[in-house]
């Protein structure tokens, strides 16, 4: 019997100017989504992802302690309780990127994963932090300063069992380590998502490139998911959007038209993961006895 799964990436803009309060930007990003979640659920949709941070702008773009109050904790926090009520109403599995509140300033850019009866399955932390400028104006104010706002995540490289699929979660600026994309596989994702924040002229060469990349090299499914639109006052560049699923050959089967709202949804032959590791034999011929140098120090 084939085994397929519907699935969803939400792209959406957030054109609230960051000078307004917390509570705005996420009452009104919280309702746009539970919008686009009832609209992905009219189309079938069996596992939806949110994109990065979904319940506000990126504030990272600039380093102010204020947006420490828009963390939550996870999975107790009010919108978990949001989102696991949505979860349940739709019978639908959902990946929620949030600011994560662990303790008095402790934070962590985080994807609680919810299955499809509303229970919290799990969450993975974003390991790899970035802090940089948006580009190659280095005397720009505002760029991606990550490491003002989170650790690095400590749960490792978790999948996540859910009634419709064995999914990892890959957050951002992780996309560009393949070690954590390899653990995945081996931890057993079928489906690997990876919300993200990037902007035109920064990375948008490597978009088409590395999750690609990550889905042939380990044999399953990615789902690339970009924020879309520009968000003042920052304005660090176009966010945009083009968001999309690559199977384990590397072809994209589904996509978005460009920078816009819009739900892409795929429908997924998780048994092709099978009949693409039976032809390439990675998994069988590699040679972790020579990755030392993988974990060592730079010199």
């Amino acid at each position: 019997m084939t085994r397929t799964v519907r699935c969803g990436l939400v792209q959406a803009r957030h054109e609230i100017d960051g000078r307004e309060p917390i509570e705005e930007h996420k009452r009104a990003a919280i309702d746009k989504h539970l919008a686009l979640i009832e609209q992905a659920a009219r189309s079938g949709i069996q596992i939806l992802c949110l994109q990065e941070l979904f319940f506000g702008p990126y504030f990272c773009a600039e380093q102010d302690a204020r947006w420490y109050a828009a963390a939550e904790p996870v999975p107790d926090g009010p919108t978990m309780r949001l989102m696991r009520e949505a979860a349940r109403k739709h019978g639908m599995a959902l990946i929620v990127p949030v600011y994560e509140k662990e303790l008095p300033g402790v934070f962590y850019n985080t994807a609680a994963v919810i299955d499809a009866d509303g229970t919290f399955v799990g969450k993975a932390r974003k390991v790899h932090i970035p802090h940089c400028h948006a580009g190659e104006d280095q005397t720009h104010p505002y760029g991606f300063w990550e490491k003002f706002y989170f650790r690095p995540g400590n749960l490792g490289y978790p999948v996540f069992d859910t009634r419709f699929a064995r999914i990892g979660v890959y957050i951002c600026y992780d996309r560009h380590f393949p070690e954590g994309g390899r653990v995945l596989g081996l931890h057993g994702a079928e489906i690997v998502f990876n919300p993200s924040a990037t902007t035109a002229g920064h990375a948008d060469y490597l978009w088409r490139l590395e999750q690609p990349a990550m889905a042939v090299a380990n044999g399953y499914f990615v789902g690339a998911l970009n924020r879309a639109g520009r968000e003042p006052p920052w304005n660090i560049g176009e966010f945009f959007g083009n968001s999309y699923f690559v199977d384990p050959d590397g072809q994209i089967v589904a996509e978005a038209a460009g920078a816009d709202d819009e739900i892409v949804c795929a429908e997924l032959d998780l048994d092709q993961i099978d009949r693409v590791r039976a032809h390439w034999q990675f998994y069988r011929d590699r040679r972790p006895d020579t990755y030392a140098d993988l974990v060592a120090d730079l010199p």
